[in-house]
């Protein structure tokens, strides 16, 4: 920053984070004479988390706490562009490190001792740090020296272009596979391999050869300068914790040697437990082969079953992630057949020209990778899986993607290719405990449609019968899967194989006046009819009534919050209510955030008639492409105005019979206006609010129940709650419903289980 001081790209000050352990860095400023402010640190042990303060850096903007500026995320990327990244230290002459990457913290274990210990890094550690430098270079001047012969000892293959998906590293100055690690990393990687290599090639080769090889490329996933520290574990997270390489801000650098997590001989003893795992009786032996998926090396009709698990649209860029383990098996099996492309000899990397994924940043024949180009391939690709199945023979397709776009583009290239579904069951095969399943939306299970080859006379189908049998199917799968505790998105998805049977059992589906129905206006349909019956699982028989044209449903917002929270509801294969509960100042135990794909809001919000526009801001926030529930505190400016519920509160103690008449329920007989006085300090029923708060709903009403709950209004609670039993069973019936769907941990349902307990009986 402009004040000159080196500022510590730190997300968290943590280092132990566990229940009865804690120790954290606590940087504090030195100024000496004339020069810039520098950064100190010093490890203590916090009495309370709010003694630890929050880090530099986030989403590339940095705070510097000697001065107090931001710096920009474009001026944070030029100045580690200007570092490759910055994951190495810069040294003088004299052996004193001048810039680069700092050592914040040295982990230690003591004879005796149970658990880690920390303490501030020395010279010494640095001066092991240079020497790793010094080694790498020489060990690369060899390397050129003698005519830059055979692979460079460090992967110097390129890093996908900027824009790949699932990529961010490159615009910090990351253009090649070895800008990922430090010095000191590549030597150990680079000893590895080569004592591999030369096992391979001084030994007659066996099956443990190509095994040591991913055990170093194991050891890489840890040991990398992307790598976290995983403050309430006390251990490095592995870089492919999620499918992507983004940044990261800060790292652990674990030892290779040793037993502690990051090492070479806790990546083999890992290895080997996944390998005895995976050990059946069976006396007979797979084979692998890499083959074009669209033009299958097996005969006509020769498999029994065909399964597979296909690229997920433009989820994942596999091939791109894949070569981050293969430029270090490369250099650990040097010339082993399956490490090359077959497609193309000059590609150091791994296949991509013919990989069926949605990359328009890649082209295949000069035309970009699309959705048409990808649906068009899949087509092919199951087309040629139907070729290969007996007519006997059962497919199954495994899917987890949690958006719907996903899923047309795959379903689409299925019944292209020949297929109809027969139906879809949800297993789980999905660790709860992933980083992926505790940050995003993502499916607790994988979702395998089964399948069966369409005849080749089937007939057309008729679009009248199908709109008929639809309900029918839905509802009767829905209750099956629910008794088998399936849940939210998991459900829905699941729901898609029984639903497209009636669909795809048919060359193809005409109106009565020979109109084809393309898949997608079928889907909309599919969605509509999930949504009515999830809503019919969890608000009741009022919308069976709705639908019939009868009174009693509720509003809009009641319908989109409980969809919502029902289709954020996740399959718990374990149990959930057999689970230990949370400690209170666990991570575990923080709120769970309310959020989904935008895609798939919006699949249930039109065909239900809400307008998500409409209750953006009220109800929901909509943020690059994901839908937030808003937190009921963050709605009590819009029901009790800049004076909050204490004042509000006020006022119904004092006028129990009128109360928040005015403001939330202005349709209750005999109104009472209140004092002047009284109407300005509750701040709701001047002016403009006065007339936008004749919009209240149910929705709004429990949820001023919930603030009230909250704020400790007790007397003004029970008034309430005794007012909206004598209206009538809207209020507790959505109140009820809410607190089924909430997630356990979350602030709402407490408030919801609390309040419903001050209902008068």
């Amino acid at each position: 920053p402009d004040c000159g001081a080196e500022l510590p790209l730190l997300r968290s000050f943590w280092l132990c984070r566990k229940r009865k352990r804690k120790r954290a860095l606590r940087p504090r400023v030195e100024r000496r004479g004339d020069g810039p402010p520098a950064v100190a640190f010093e490890v203590f042990t916090p009495a309370a988390d709010g003694e630890v303060r929050d880090g530099t850096v986030a989403r590339a903007r940095a705070a510097c706490p000697c001065c107090g500026a931001v710096l920009a995320p474009e001026r944070v990327r030029t100045q580690l562009a200007a570092q490759r990244g910055g994951a190495d230290a810069v040294f003088d002459e004299d052996g004193r490190r001048t810039g680069g990457a700092r050592l914040t913290a040295v982990v230690t274990l003591r004879p005796g001792e149970p658990g880690r210990h920390y303490r501030l890094p020395t010279e010494a550690d640095y001066a092991a740090v240079r020497r790793a430098q010094e080694r790498l270079a020489g060990l690369l001047g060899e390397w050129e020296r003698g005519g830059r012969a055979g692979l460079c000892p460090v992967p110097d293959e390129p890093l996908p272009p900027i824009g790949t998906l699932g990529f961010r590293v490159q615009r910090y100055g990351m253009m090649q596979w070895a800008n990922l690690f430090t010095a000191r990393q590549k030597m150990a990687l680079v000893t590895f391999g080569r004592l591999v290599s030369e096992r391979n090639r001084d030994a007659k080769p066996d099956a443990v050869d190509p095994l040591l090889g991913i055990v170093v490329d194991k050891t890489a996933d840890l040991g990398n300068a992307l790598a976290p520290w995983k403050p309430d574990a006390e251990c490095p997270v592995h870089l492919l914790a999620r499918q992507a390489i983004g940044m990261a801000w800060d790292f652990c650098e674990s030892a290779p040697l040793g037993d502690a997590s990051g090492s070479f001989f806790s990546a083999c003893h890992r290895s080997a437990d996944a390998l005895d795992s995976a050990r059946t009786d069976s006396p007979g032996a797979g084979q692998a082969q890499s083959a074009d998926a669209t033009d299958h090396p097996l005969p006509d009709q020769s498999a029994a079953v065909w399964f597979t698990d296909p690229p997920y649209y433009d989820a994942i860029p596999y091939s791109d992630l894949s070569d981050f383990f293969l430029v270090w098996l490369k250099r650990s099996l040097p010339g082993h057949p399956l490490l090359c492309d077959p497609f193309d000899a000059a590609n150091p990397l791994s296949p991509k020209d013919r990989e069926a994924v949605q990359d328009e940043t890649k082209r295949q024949d000069g035309n970009p990778k699309d959705r048409q180009w990808f649906e068009a391939t899949m087509a092919r690709a199951f087309a040629d899986g139907r070729r290969v199945l007996a007519g006997h023979g059962v497919g199954s397709v495994v899917f987890a993607h949690k958006t719907t776009e996903g899923w047309e583009a795959l379903l689409a290239g299925m019944i292209r290719g020949g297929w109809t579904i027969t139906g879809s069951w949800p297993i789980a095969t999905e660790l709860g405990t992933r980083l992926r399943a505790r940050e995003s939306a993502a499916l607790a299970t994988s979702i395998h449609l089964i399948c069966r080859p369409r005849p080749a006379d089937a007939p057309i189908g008729d679009w009248a019968e199908c709109l008929r049998e639809l309900p029918l199917r839905v509802a009767d799968w829905m209750a099956r899967l629910q008794g088998e505790g399936i849940r939210g998105a998991d459900l829905v998805f699941a729901c898609i194989g029984p639903a497209l049977e009636i669909y795809s059992r048919s060359r193809a589906v005409e109106t009565a006046d020979g109109r084809a129905v393309p898949l997608s206006e079928y889907l909309e349909r599919v969605w509509e009819v999930v949504g009515r019956a999830a809503l019919e699982t969890v608000l009741g028989a009022a919308e069976a009534r709705a639908r019939n044209g009868m009174t009693g449903a509720l509003e809009e917002d009641a319908r989109l919050t409980a969809l919502f929270l029902w289709t954020l509801q996740t399959t718990d294969p374990t149990g959930g209510d057999d689970l230990p509960a949370a400690e209170p100042d666990d991570e575990a135990a923080a709120a769970p955030r309310l959020d989904l794909p935008f895609d798939v809001v919006r699949r249930f919000a039109q065909p239900m008639g809400i307008d998500l526009d409409r209750w953006t801001g009220r109800i929901v926030a909509q943020v690059k492409g994901v839908v937030r529930l808003l937190p009921v505190a963050d709605r009590a400016a819009d029901l009790f105005g800049d004076a909050g519920a204490g004042a509000a509160a006020e006022w119904i103690e004092a006028d129990p019979a009128g109360g928040l008449q005015r403001s939330l329920f202005p349709e209750w007989d005999g109104a009472r206006p209140a004092s002047g006085r009284r109407r300005r300090k509750a701040g709701i029923l001047d002016g403009e609010a006065e007339l936008q708060a004749l919009d209240a709903t149910t929705l709004d009403r429990v949820h001023a129940a919930m603030l009230l709950q909250a704020n400790g209004h007790a007397v003004a609670l029970r008034a309430l709650l005794k007012a909206e039993r004598e209206r009538g069973p809207g209020f507790l019936r959505l109140a009820n419903a809410l607190t089924a769907l909430y997630p356990r941990a979350s602030r709402e349902k407490r408030l919801l289980d609390a309040m419903l307990l001050a209902v008068p009986r």
